[in-house]
């Protein structure tokens, strides 16, 4: 059964977002994919709408903001 975010983004606006969000100075880098790297990645989480009644509630950046909070939190 998928759970995760339905909706489709890049690998690259990821990154970029977390660069964004974490005030990071890093660099990007561009490295060639595996042969059986899939090009698209949406996973249908309509099994679990229907059998756990479950979709997720919290958008990309919010939940990416959570995340860095935690681990800021931790590393205290």
């Amino acid at each position: 059964m998928n759970i995760g975010n339905p909706n489709e983004f890049s690998v690259l606006g990821l990154a970029n977002l977390v660069l964004r969000l974490t005030g990071s100075k890093s660099k990007i880098a561009f490295k060639p994919l595996p042969a059986d790297d899939p090009k698209q990645r949406q996973p249908d989480i309509s099994l679990a709408k229907k059998i756990l009644n479950w979709e997720p509630t919290v958008g990309l950046e919010e939940g990416l903001k959570e995340t860095i909070f935690y681990f800021r939190k931790l590393a205290c």
